[in-house]
């Protein structure tokens, strides 16, 4: 298997555990920013990329726009389904990949990823798709947790307990480092705008938040489950409890920690 599909794979598997449904309102509040921002309504055909649980899909189809949302993991594309039946929304759901999205050419005058296409193994391939779709005066946006914020760092602590990633991947946090997203997205006839952000994870405490995310949320569900038959668990675990004292501002024993992103946002002429 080539590298890059063992990469997907991988994050296949990642997304496929633990219930992302469940754990997605924790991050609502950036999708429902963006889709904002961006002037998503009536009119548009709309597209999320790596839609999850149909966090952004959601909040446009409330707006009034034309929906498709698309991920690669098959139960979040049904979890995504019955969230917008359950609200009567006319939204339509399906199975793909970032890398190679089954629409024609200019398809889409608005198109988002929140923390979704970052996870894609060729960082260039995906954004050349979604300038692709993009119409001409189209817009889009994608979102990517910063290296040197709170989720970087997460991602850099779980990696240096866990088995390296096929060579040549890029790692996803680039996808929050201002040069290298101004690099994918160089070509003639494209305006980019770059804004680093941040958002509060805030929970009772940072044990029970990771309680909860051993059980939820699916990079740790994994991360758990390889490391854990082999006695390395509690190692990553405490490490990934010291990074989460690091960046808390809570002072009572609670959690509140930031979490930088960037938001890109690109123009097609």
């Amino acid at each position: 298997m080539e590298a890059a599909e063992q990469f997907r794979e991988t994050q296949r598997t990642i997304w496929g555990a633990g219930d992302w449904p469940g754990f997605a309102p924790v991050i609502q509040e950036v999708s429902d920013i963006v889709v904002e921002e961006l002037g998503v309504g009536e009119g548009h055909d709309y597209l999320d990329i790596a839609c999850g649980s149909g966090n952004a899909a959601i909040v446009a189809a409330r707006r009034g726009a034309r929906v498709i949302g698309l991920d690669f993991v098959p139960k979040l594309v049904e979890a995504a389904r019955e969230r917008a039946a359950a609200e009567g929304l006319d939204a339509e759901f399906v199975q793909g990949d970032a890398e190679d999205l089954p629409f024609a050419d200019d398809s889409f005058d608005r198109a988002t990823s929140i923390f979704g296409v970052m996870f894609a193994p060729r960082h260039q391939q995906a954004a050349d798709e979604l300038v692709r779709i993009a119409r001409p005066g189209g817009v889009f946006a994608v979102t990517g947790w910063t290296p040197e914020g709170l989720n970087g760092q997460m991602f850099k602590t779980v990696g240096a307990h866990m088995p390296p990633s096929p060579e040549g991947m890029t790692p996803p946090a680039m996808w929050g480092d201002e040069e290298h997203v101004r690099g994918l997205f160089s070509r003639p006839g494209l305006e980019v705008s770059c804004e680093k952000r941040s958002m509060d994870f805030t929970w009772e405490s940072l044990d029970s938040w990771f309680a909860y995310c051993e059980q939820n949320l699916g990079p740790t569900v994994v991360t758990k489950s390889v490391l854990e038959p082999q006695g390395k668990w509690e190692a990553a675990r405490a490490d990934l409890i010291a990074l989460g004292e690091r960046f808390n501002e809570a002072g009572d024993g609670s959690m509140r920690t930031p979490a930088e992103y960037l938001l890109t946002k690109v123009t097609v002429a």
